[in-house]
């Protein structure tokens, strides 16, 4: 007996008898609806409402970005440099064991000066941004977002699927899963990842974060190298024309529905799809990556930098022809954001890494008409501790992680602009008012896709599983235009 056939005689009664019932249930929605149902964007789903963002772009700062560094502001805490940070601030919360360790916790000032910016009045690092100032009222800030995880994997594994152990789908997935892609030819989920100036303290970066989890593999991230074939053999061999290339890839279909209609295993169809649109995105993607044809006022908008590969510049310059040829959700990871140490060494080239291109992708979108409607995100797994992490001077200091409170924002797709939501303490440390937990930050950007959080589920073990998952999640009317 073949392992194949041994494995048929072992299938349970239940799967079978599933398997069946889907398969049944499909040829007869298919002969009901006609042809084309079948040939529809896979997983796309029934919006609940309006949509008010078809697309996202994501700008995930890897390592969690020193919040009282940038965007929240403490005057009063010049008068307490070096000072302990009172027990009745930290209230004996949990630490990690880079710093839990320590004899004291002396409290580090930001080094930096701040203005208010926009009629918003929003308080921003005014030493290091030189352009993101100048969108104070097209953002939504949010003080007060808030999280378990306390360690990075966990962390940023929660920021992206909503949990902190693996194996979930990504917002990026949810999103495809949703929203279906509008671009047959370019993948409806894209993963780029840039590479900072100042390379001192980088985190792992794993493929699992843009994993499709229980959905079908076909919402799961492409990832676009930054120099080379973006695709790994997206070109022909030399000697390998198209048309072989298509039998080659007809052949390889044929074996793959051969096996598909002895083991009626759903991933198969994705490899059948994969096939294809790694064969369309032979035309495509050389075309998506030619910068020659962008006219000269990109390159001034954007900055020299966005000519050079793999730099966030040209990934975020990337993600504007990415949205603006269909593609639902643009996934930029940018490293370094780790501020262990050097604080006051390392920040300067990160705000410049991230200032004029943010800035750029905003002002961009408005002139192209797409930023109502392009949902762009920024922000890290967590924030940063007041108190110092090993040495402490007024011009340099380290900070360790801080899952109680950090900033993001949001702009265009439907955020509110000139929202400052949240405030923290004196010294950063703990929520004061409106406190937003990641789960309900989750159920918002759902919202703005035009799904409710609650019912946009997927089956899996038995469960209706959800982006926002089991405890209760909330959608944030004060983030919304």
């Amino acid at each position: 007996m073949s392992l194949l056939h041994e494995w048929q005689s072992l299938e349970t009664r239940r799967r079978f008898l599933g398997r069946g019932a889907n398969a049944l249930g499909a040829a007869a929605l298919t002969s009901l609806l006609g042809p084309t149902i079948a040939h529809a964007a896979p997983g796309t789903a029934a919006t609940h409402f309006k949509p008010r963002a078809k697309r996202v772009i994501y700008l995930h700062m890897v390592g969690g970005p020193s919040q009282m560094d940038l965007f929240d502001y403490k005057p009063g805490l010049k008068d307490w440099y070096d000072k302990d940070l009172p027990d009745s601030i930290r209230k004996g919360q949990r630490l990690t064991t880079m710093t839990s360790g320590q004899a004291r916790f002396p409290i580090a000032p930001s080094k930096f000066n701040f203005k208010q910016f926009g009629q918003c009045g929003m308080w921003m690092n005014s030493d290091l941004f030189q352009h993101l100032n100048k969108n104070a009222d097209d953002i939504c800030w949010m003080r007060s977002l808030n999280t378990e995880a306390i360690n990075h994997e966990p962390a940023i594994c929660a920021m992206q699927t909503g949990n902190q152990v693996t194996g979930r789908p990504c917002l990026g997935s949810w999103a495809s899963y949703g929203l279906g892609s509008e671009n047959d030819n370019l993948p409806a989920f894209v993963v780029l990842i840039a590479t900072p100036t100042n390379r001192e303290q980088e985190q792992a970066i794993s493929s699992r974060l843009w994993s499709s989890g229980y959905l079908p593999g076909v919402h799961a991230g492409v990832s676009f190298r930054s120099k080379g074939d973006p695709i790994l053999f997206i070109n022909n061999p030399a000697g390998v024309s198209e048309d072989v290339r298509r039998k080659a890839i007809d052949g390889i279909n044929e074996l793959n529905r051969m096996n598909y209609r002895q083991v009626g295993d759903p991933e198969i169809h994705t490899r059948i799809q994969q096939y294809e649109m790694a064969f369309r995105m032979q035309a495509s993607v050389p075309e998506l990556t030619d910068l020659t044809k962008e006219p000269e006022s990109t390159f001034t908008l954007y900055g020299e930098e966005a000519r050079k590969p793999g730099t966030f510049a040209n990934s975020v310059l990337m993600a504007r022809r990415l949205a603006e040829r269909g593609v639902r959700f643009t996934q930029i990871y940018l490293n370094n954001w780790d501020h262990h140490a050097n604080v006051g060494g390392r920040m300067p080239s990160q705000v410049k890494d991230v200032d004029q291109p943010c800035h750029a992708l905003i002002e961009d979108l408005k002139r192209r008409g797409m930023f109502e409607d392009t949902l762009i995100i920024w922000g890290g797994e967590f924030g940063r501790t007041i108190y110092s992490q090993g040495g402490l001077s007024k011009e340099n200091y380290g900070r360790d992680h801080h899952p109680r409170c950090f900033t993001m924002w949001m702009a265009g797709g439907g955020a509110k602009g000139g929202a400052i939501y949240g405030e923290t303490d004196d010294f950063s440390y703990n929520i004061v008012k409106d406190p937003l937990h990641i789960s309900d930050f989750h159920a918002t950007v759902v919202h703005l896709l035009g799904y409710n959080h609650e019912r946009f589920t997927f089956k899996h073990q038995g469960l209706d599983q959800k982006l926002t998952g089991v405890l209760p999640a909330k959608v944030v009317k004060a983030l919304v235009s």
